[in-house]
């Protein structure tokens, strides 16, 4: 399929699955710069080793623009929206940044959920440089995505944590005997994909008990199983008698190109088929893959077998990677393909079909009007005839990508079944989800006020964000003229909100699990605290080390990385972070913990893309106490931990 930048495990191995190799080495007469290297391996899709090479190059005063753009570009790949979305960024900064850069930062903001940041990118790009219909679109989808987000369908999400790792995990398919789905935990493999450096698709089972537990994962064995490279998804004929496997190629007939004086292998995908016979899995090609040309893969049948669907970017298409169809003929063998039709497919990619009865499609696309990446949606229909496709809405759908998608029910009660996704909160790049959905009974709302700090002043456009204790959102929207904002709440679910304006360091709150008898309003202030002013200070909350150690712990990382999202908000702001012990020990050691306690956090702040010339260290020991607590007083340990503190001054804006 065609080389376009991938943002998740799906779109890189099985959409556009596509392994490049290069046949011949460098020919040089010395060895290559580190800068030379970090591109070599972005163009061998080796992004996490392209990254690696590239951080001390962008850890200088005046870092190359190209530098950070190729940084971000890696991170952006391997599913590091954080990281990408802070060197886009400071890219987004430099006079010399382009128009690809200025789209991508808008993009990852959009896919990071910051949807009026995006907008604001977008229609930048459109006054600089004119009329683009891509950006248009996503200006439209900004739109909607918002209210989605303020308008959730009231759908229940939860994270199969039984079968997903820290790796990628997704795909869920029922057959007779359980569950089969698509996975990178095969630790036996000895070989890695180049790209993430972890082992190639394979396809696991897991059964579901009749309590809603699950048996752990196993690897399947059979042919079905075993290739070179990556394998899976797999789709299950309906009388369960095959099975119909995406794989990606590993012969020789692969698609050839030469590009910078080397020649590269495009790896294309196949469908292949298994038949059950006596016990066994006898192999065979699907008639229309074409693995020096085009890709096919992605299958999925009609209830009753007769219709396939799969993905394909052979010609004849809409763009990108389109649906098609083929029917079965008298013989049991499959008519030619053709096009699903253009009201399925765009000029996008639309990917892993899915269908439930005869005549509800389900598939991921990125081509019609979405939240972020790939979105979900409905069509009715069969063959080329559909119904307009309708995104499913939020939270079935997010700002990352969303595809995968399966019903086990759907009726006047409710509906349940499983997608996946890489959206935030989730164990690994891509995650399996299990959904549901049922009519609510009791309403309870949020009622939350967005306020100055210091002089109580209401902040209307302030973003408010509803996470779960997964750091999953279930919905955002901007306070309105009174900086109030009301959000949906479900029972005995425990939530934080988090506020964010620009001139303001955000506030987070969190909202206790409730299981009220009737409708209820809870009500919340968040306090951001502002920063527009040159030697303001305010202390950083809930930042702790370990006894006697400056390393930075996971819950002080959680803090950090919120001044990292004022300080990448706030692009003009510099900063000193100073750390402060308390009396205890002696003056000349406290002065030395403290001035390493806040250097790592801003060290810590620089591997997050934050240039280190925005921010000074300062250790002050126990020299500036906010109590009496000093050398020869006795105090509690509350006043002791009060004067144990990391302070930000605002040194520019």
């Amino acid at each position: 399929m065609k080389h376009i930048d991938y943002t998740s495990a799906i779109r890189t191995f099985l959409f556009a699955c596509t392994l490049l190799f290069n046949q011949f080495s460098i020919q040089a007469q010395e060895l290559p710069s580190r800068r030379s290297r970090a591109q070599l391996r972005y163009d061998k899709m080796e992004y996490a080793q392209a990254a690696i090479l590239l951080e001390p190059l962008v850890d200088v005063r005046k870092p190359k623009t190209a530098d950070m753009e190729l940084l971000a570009k890696s991170q952006l790949q391997i599913n590091r929206y954080d990281r990408a979305l802070n060197w886009y960024t400071r890219v987004a900064q430099q006079p010399d940044a382009g128009r690809t850069a200025r789209h991508e930062f808008a993009r990852v903001l959009k896919l990071q959920g910051r949807h009026e940041e995006a907008k604001i990118q977008y229609r930048d790009i459109l006054q600089y440089w004119g009329p683009d219909a891509a950006v248009s679109k996503a200006i439209a989808g900004v739109d909607s995505a918002m209210v989605w987000m303020k308008q959730p369908t009231g759908h229940q999400l939860v994270n199969l944590r039984a079968l997903n790792s820290a790796s990628s995990d997704f795909g869920l398919q029922a057959n007779d005997y359980g569950f089969i789905f698509v996975s990178e935990e095969d630790l036996s493999q000895s070989r890695r994909a180049g790209m993430t450096d972890k082992p190639y698709l394979r396809l696991f089972s897991a059964q579901e008990t009749s309590n809603g537990d699950w048996s752990a994962p196993h690897l399947m064995h059979g042919p079905f199983n075993r290739g070179d490279y990556h394998i899976g998804p797999v789709s299950v004929q309906p009388d369960g008698e095959a099975l119909y496997v995406t794989r990606t190629y590993g012969g020789n007939a692969s698609q050839r190109r030469r590009s910078a004086g080397n020649t590269w292998l495009t790896q294309h995908l196949e469908l292949k088929i298994y038949d059950r016979a006596d016990g066994a899995w006898l192999e065979r090609d699907f008639p229309y893959n074409k693995v020096d040309s085009y890709s096919v893969g992605h299958a999925a049948f009609s209830r009753d077998g007769q219709l396939l669907y799969f993905v394909s970017d052979m010609p004849g298409g809409h763009g990108g990677a389109d649906i098609w169809c083929c029917e079965r003929r008298a013989d049991g063998s499959w008519g030619l393909p053709y096009n699903a039709g253009a009201q399925i497919n765009s000029p996008g990619d639309e990917l892993f079909p899915y269908v439930y009865g005869n005549d509800s499609l389900f598939f991921a696309s990125d081509g019609h009007v979405g939240m972020g990446g790939l979105d979900l949606f409905r069509a009715v229909g069969q063959r080329a005839s559909f119904s307009k496709p309708v995104n499913l809405g939020f939270p079935l759908n997010s700002s990352a990508d969303d595809f995968g998608f399966m019903l086990e029910a759907d009726d006047a009660t409710g509906s349940k079944g499983f997608l996946s996704s890489n959206r935030i909160g989730g164990m690994g790049s891509d995650d399996i989800y299990q959904f549901s959905y049922r009519k609510p009974q009791v309403h309870i709302w949020l009622d939350v006020s967005a306020q100055d700090k210091k002089s109580g002043a209401a902040l209307p456009g302030t973003a408010v964000v509803l996470l779960d204790k997964q750091d999953r959102v279930h919905a955002q929207t901007t306070t309105d003229a009174q900086g109030r904002v009301k959000f949906t709440l479900e029972k005995n679910t425990a939530y934080v909100v988090k506020g964010e304006q620009k001139g303001y360091h955000l506030d987070t709150a969190p909202v206790a699990a409730v299981d009220p008898a009737r409708d209820t309003t809870l009500y919340l202030h968040l306090m951001l605290q502002p920063i527009s002013t040159v030697g303001e200070r305010f202390v950083l909350e809930d930042i702790y080390y370990d006894f006697d150690k400056y390393a930075i712990r996971p819950d002080a990382a959680l803090v950090l990385d919120q001044l990292v999202s004022t300080l990448r908000s706030n692009p003009s702001l510099s900063i000193e972070l100073s750390s402060h012990t308390d009396s205890r020990g002696t003056a000349a050691y406290n002065a030395l913990l403290s001035q390493r306690r806040a250097q790592a956090a801003v060290d810590y702040l620089v591997q997050s893309g934050i240039a280190r010339g925005r921010m000074r260290a300062k250790g002050y020991g126990e020299t500036k106490p906010v109590n009496h607590c000093v050398d020869g007083m006795a105090c509690s340990e509350e006043a002791h931990q009060a004067n144990r503190r990391t302070e930000i001054e605002v040194l520019t804006y």
